[in-house]
C-alpha cells in the first residue's frame, strides 16, 4: 500500500535551494549570530517556501541540545500565565519548547526533587521566577549541573548569571507620590511576601517618598499579606477597622488591592471618595473589580521574552555569560483608573 504521506523535506532540500552548505542551514536553525543578514534571510525564505520542518529529536541528538527551557516557580496565578505565555511564544520562533515546572520551596524534599528532573532533562537553561530566583539550594543545584540560569526580579543582584526585571523601588516611589499629589497624608500599605526582593524595594519606595515630602510612616497601618487576597482581607479589616484609618491604601500587589476594596465596601465605605486605593501588576483582576484600580503596570510578557532571548541566545555556545552580565531593567508603568481620589474632607 502506498504511503499516503507526502515525503519529508530534508536540511539538503533547503541548502541547495538557497545555495549554501547544510551546515550554514543549521546554524540558521539554532539561532547561531555568524551568520550574515542575506545569507539568513535567503535560507529563511527557502525554510518557507518548502515548508521544511526540523525533527526536532534529530536536531537534539546531533547536536547534544534538546531545545528545551525549563520555567520554574512557586505556585500558579496570574503572573505566572502572564510570564509563560511571553515565554512560549518566544520559544516557538526558534524551535524552543517551554517546560513549566513547580516548586515548593519549603519542602524539605526540593533539592532531590530537582536533581531527580536535571538527571532526566537536558535543559538548554532555566527561568527562576521570584521566589525561587533567590532560593540558594535550587540555584547550587543548577549551578551544580552547570544550567545557564536566568532569574527574574532576584531579592539580591547575582554575581554570576543574568536577571531581568523592573525598577520596583522607582515604581513603588511613582505610585506613592501619585497619593501624595492628590492630598493624601494618611496612607496604609501592605506587603507582600517576606522571601520576595520585590515586597522589600516597593516598600522602601513607598518609605523614600513619604520621608521626601515629610510624611511620617504610621507602622500601625504597614501589614503584611503575602501577596495573597485572604491575607491582604485581613489586613485591611484589621486597618478599616481602627480607631483611626487611612484615607488610602497602597497594596504591593493588585490581589491584596481587590482585598481591599472588598474590605471596603463591607464597612460601608464610599470608593474612591472615603478611601482610594492602589495596586501593583496591572493583573487581570486590576479591571475585574470596581473602581477599576489604579496600579504599576510591569511588561510581564517583555520581561518573558527578554529573558527566554537570554538563554537562546546562549545556549549554542556555553562558554559562559557575556561580561558585564546583562542586567536588563524593563520600563514600567503608572495606570491611572477610578481608585483614587482626594481624601474626603
Amino acid at each position: 500500500m502506498k504511503d499516503p504521506r507526502p515525503p519529508s523535506i530534508t536540511i539538503q532540500q533547503v541548502a541547495d535551494l538557497a545555495q549554501v552548505s547544510s551546515k550554514t542551514v543549521s546554524r540558521v536553525l539554532n539561532e547561531e549570530p555568524a551568520v550574515r543578514e542575506d545569507t539568513r534571510n535567503r535560507i529563511l525564505k527557502a525554510i518557507e517556501q518548502l515548508d521544511y520542518r526540523p525533527n526536532l529529536n534529530a536536531r537534539g541528538l546531533a547536536g547534544d541540545r534538546s531545545f528545551l527551557i525549563g520555567l520554574f516557580c512557586d505556585k500558579p496565578g496570574d503572573y505566572l500565565s502572564e510570564f509563560q505565555a511571553g515565554a512560549v511564544q518566544r520559544c516557538r520562533e526558534s524551535g524552543f519548547h517551554l517546560m513549566v515546572e513547580p516548586w515548593d520551596g519549603t519542602s524539605p524534599e526540593v533539592g532531590r526533587q530537582v536533581n531527580a528532573l536535571l538527571r532526566q532533562l537536558r535543559l538548554e537553561g532555566v527561568i527562576l521566577l521570584p521566589p525561587l530566583s533567590d532560593h540558594p539550594l535550587i540555584l547550587s543545584k543548577l549551578d551544580e549541573a552547570a544550567i545557564p540560569t536566568v532569574r527574574i526580579a532576584p531579592k539580591r543582584e547575582p554575581s554570576d548569571s543574568p536577571s531581568v526585571g523592573i525598577d520596583d523601588r522607582a515604581a513603588a516611589r511613582r505610585l506613592t507620590a501619585h497619593l501624595l499629589d492628590l492630598g493624601h497624608r494618611a496612607i496604609g500599605f501592605i506587603r507582600g511576601r517576606p522571601e520576595h526582593g520585590a515586597t522589600e524595594q516597593r516598600y522602601l519606595g513607598f518609605c523614600d517618598e513619604l520621608r521626601a515630602r515629610g510624611v511620617a510612616v504610621k507602622s500601625q497601618w504597614v501589614q503584611t499579606g503575602n501577596f495573597v487576597f485572604a491575607d491582604g482581607l485581613a489586613c485591611a479589616e484589621r486597618m478599616l477597622r481602627g480607631s483611626s484609618r487611612p484615607t488610602a491604601v497602597f497594596a504591593s500587589n493588585d490581589d491584596m488591592a481587590a482585598a481591599v476594596i472588598f474590605a471596603a465596601r463591607q464597612a460601608g465605605l464610599e470608593l474612591p471618595q472615603q478611601l482610594s486605593v492602589v495596586g501593583f501588576d496591572d493583573a487581570p483582576v486590576a479591571t475585574m473589580v470596581w473602581p477599576q484600580l489604579t496600579t504599576i503596570r510591569q511588561p510581564v510578557r517583555e520581561m518573558a521574552r527578554t529573558a527566554t532571548e537570554l538563554i537562546i541566545r546562549h545556549s549554542p555556545h556555553r562558554r559562559g555569560w557575556p561580561q558585564p552580565i546583562p542586567r536588563q531593567q524593563l520600563n514600567f508603568e503608572l495606570i491611572l483608573r477610578n481608585s483614587t481620589a482626594p481624601p474626603h474632607p
